[in-house]
This record gives C-alpha cells, structure tokens and sequence, in this order.
C-alpha cells in the first residue's frame, strides 16, 4: 500500500467533519496509559475499564457496538448521534487518525497510507471545511502526552525483552545447546494475539495492562518508568532465583511473550520485532 510521509508543515484536509464515520471497524489498540486515561474518562477502575471494553487482556479497544452501511461494528464507546462518549480520554490512535505514526531512528514521522486521503472516502465534506497544517493538528488534537506514553512503553517493551536476552544468553542456556527458546519466541511473533494472551497468563497480563500505580498518573513518562520498575522488580522475584536449564527456558520464554504483547498493543509489527530478537540473540550465541 501506497504510504505518504509528512512533515508538522503540511497542510491537509484535517477539519473534523464529526461524522463518526471513523468510529466504526478500526483496530485500536491501547498501552496501559492509555487504558488508564480512559477508565478515568470513564469514573471506573481500570481492571473495570478493561473488562468491560478491552479485548486480549486490555490491548485493544472493543468494537461491538451498532452497525453501520459497510456492515462494519461501532466502537464500544460511540453514541449514535452523539459521538465518543468518552472523548477527553481518547488514545493516541483516534487523536491522530487518519494520520499514522512511525519511529524511525528516534525521530517522529506521520503518515497516511492509501492513493488518496483517507477522509475523502467517507467524508468528502471536509474539503469543504479549513485546511489545518499536521502540527495544528496535533495540538489541538492534545497529542503530545500520548505520543510520550507511546515512546517511553517503547523503552518498557525493550527493557522486558532484555530480561529475556540474559534469561537465555547469560544463563547458561543458550550454552548448553538451546534450541527450543528461539523456536517459540518465533512462534509467539506469529501468534494470534488471543493465543498470545492465554499463553501468557492472566497474572503477567494484569500486571503489564493494569498496573497498581495511584500517583504519577497525570505524567506519562513517568507513570511509564515507574510502571518498568515494577515489571522488572516482578521478573527478579519471579526469575531471580531458578536453577534448571528447563526453568530458564520456561521464563525466558514467558517474559519474552510479554514483550511482544505489548509490542501489539503499541501497534508495532510484533513479527517483525520477534525476528529481530531472534537474530539479535543469534548473534550473541543462542542457536536455533
């Protein structure tokens, strides 16, 4: 598919005609900040927020809601006629769309994919409104907070994968001839991520989506590092002390599941971030 990229001058269609129109049959997917800020919007808990709306354990947003002329499903969260009811609390997702989001080399770029402007599908009226440049845009959108929580739980991912990096590699597991690790990590990239989910565990689930943290929540950055903290503190209670080859290879796995969890809840291309472990572990040792 056609991809275009933009600079925070280009100017674009990007008035908001208030259809609704993007509301229905999309995937957005959630990181725990994001799960938070909603269920705040909501004036519920979290773990509620999750039950109730999320899917594969708070990762994306459900869309079971009406119907419309495609057939496509409503977000849970939309009112007909009236529009998100819990719009202050909205993910990045839906504050950037139609726009998209890449990282590459630690600089921000947007895009929007297609041969034209995704707007012009299903609400043509926006040519009819003013023009907005990307960064105008964005700020009225509030995006800023919300692309700091995405960048810091890109740091979190990392970091949990590299518990699974010394589970394997300084353990002595990957010395001992170590096939079978590698093996599932590359099956786990290619999960479904409801299989993903199961595998994982509702323990490791609820403490990546919904941790207990009740103050720093206003600060994404920090909310995130503190939320790394706790993770890390889980996996050396949890790993600290295992002595098999067998047990390391059962938690190598485990947290490295975790890692691409939340590399699907963050949007990322959990494949393709799988195989570049796989062969950053390879090139530390670790066969296949």
């Amino acid at each position: 598919m056609q991809t275009t990229k933009l600079s925070t001058q280009s100017i674009l269609p990007l008035t908001c005609s208030r259809s609704g129109s993007c509301c229905f049959g999309k995937a957005v997917m959630l990181n725990p900040w994001e799960l938070l800020s909603f269920s705040k919007e909501k004036k519920i808990t979290p773990r509620e927020f999750r039950d109730l709306y999320c899917d594969f354990g708070g990762i994306r947003l459900t869309f079971n809601g009406k119907e419309d002329k495609k057939g496509q499903k409503a977000c849970s969260q939309y009112v007909d006629n009236v529009g998100c009811s819990v719009h202050l609390g909205r993910p990045l997702a839906c504050r950037l769309y139609p726009l998209g989001r890449q990282i590459q080399f630690d600089e921000a770029h947007y895009i929007y994919e297609g041969n034209q402007f995704p707007c012009l599908t299903d609400c043509a009226e926006v040519l009819e409104l003013p023009k907005l440049s990307v960064g105008d845009y964005l700020k009225g959108q509030g995006a800023n907070p919300f692309e700091k929580a995405q960048d810091e739980y890109l740091k979190v991912m990392q970091n949990i994968a590299n518990i699974a990096f010394e589970l394997l590699l300084d353990s002595g597991l990957a010395a001992s001839g170590d096939t079978k690790t590698l093996a599932i990590w590359r099956e786990m990239g290619d999960k479904t991520p409801d299989a993903l989910t199961e595998r994982i565990g509702k323990e490791w689930i609820d403490s990546l989506m919904i941790p207990e943290i009740t103050d720093v929540i206003e600060n994404p950055i920090l909310f995130a590092q503190k939320h790394n903290d706790l993770l890390l503190l889980k996996a050396q209670e949890k790993f600290g002390s295992l002595q098999t080859l067998q047990e390391l290879h059962e938690a190598s796995v485990l947290i490295m599941g975790v890692a691409l969890h939340l590399s699907r809840g963050l949007g990322a291309d959990t494949k393709g971030i799988s195989e570049l472990w796989i062969e950053t572990a390879k090139s530390h040792g670790a066969n296949e």
